[in-house]
């Protein structure tokens, strides 16, 4: 049961809304039931992989309704990190999402290691040289852990993997700034109560059980990254899984109209 206070409604993207430039069917239609019920909506998103106005203007090119401000990214959020503890960092991120950071790029040695999805940087030479600012003490700061994603050719690694050998062979543990940490949904939400507030997502790790150690309910889709059998390795459960975000529009409004 939803119960009938909702009042916010975090819907993650890729892989619930779109899968690259692949709309999920009827989820532009749903998304604006969701507006039309005068739901506060706020997209939250680990995607690392373009800039939060190169993100904006895909989704915009795909038919989705949203203004910038809704996006609650974990790249805006390690950017402000990054500013307000002064550090200089050694960037793992995608070129595309290049702009985001470029002011804060220096030619001083870097004291921060911060890791996005960036496949063209995981390399043995960047690694390697990420590996050794870790060892002078370099902390390391993972914009998320995700452990793989959806492409249109099948899952693919995420960064997690290669945070994970790093600190392994570094023995750094790393700052995670992005989704499933606690932090990060109560930034998204701001002053909404977590039980006025409901997430959607395909990630049953960092979605799901991330939204719900916040206090918020959770709906899992069986889009994206999703696998069959993942709604039974968290506890508590999602309070519902559905077959798509249409689905998982309608089961919110059915219980609030």
């Amino acid at each position: 049961m939803m119960a009938k206070q909702i009042t916010t409604v975090l819907i993650d993207l890729s892989g619930t809304l779109h899968i690259d430039n692949t709309v999920i069917p009827g989820a532009v239609q749903a998304l604006s039931r969701l507006r039309n019920a005068n739901m506060s909506i706020k997209f939250v998103t680990n995607t690392t992989k373009e800039s939060n106005n190169c993100l904006y203007e895909r989704l915009i090119k795909l038919g989705f309704d949203l203004r910038k401000e809704e996006i609650f990214s974990s790249l805006a959020a390690a950017r402000k990190l990054i500013v307000s503890q002064q550090l200089k960092p050694m960037l793992l991120i995608d070129p595309a999402a290049m702009e985001d950071f470029q002011d804060l790029v220096t030619n001083e040695t870097p004291n921060a290691v911060v890791v996005g999805l960036a496949p063209s940087k995981f390399n043995y030479e960047e690694l390697n040289k990420a590996f050794r600012l870790l060892l002078d003490g370099a902390l390391l700061i993972a914009i998320h852990e995700g452990r793989y994603y959806k492409r249109p050719d099948g899952l693919a690694l995420g960064p997690g993997a290669f945070i994970k050998g790093l600190e392994y062979s570094s023995n750094v543990k790393a700052e995670v700034v992005g989704k499933p940490t606690k932090k990060f949904f109560k930034a998204a939400l701001g002053d909404v109560d977590p039980a006025q507030a409901v997430m959607i997502g395909d990630d049953i790790k960092d979605d799901v059980a991330g939204a719900q150690a916040a206090g918020i309910r959770s709906i899992l889709v069986q889009t994206g990254k999703y696998r069959a059998g993942d709604e039974n390795m968290v506890t508590p459960r999602p309070v519902k899984v559905c077959t798509s975000f249409v689905q998982a529009v309608e089961s919110i409004l059915d219980e609030i109209i």
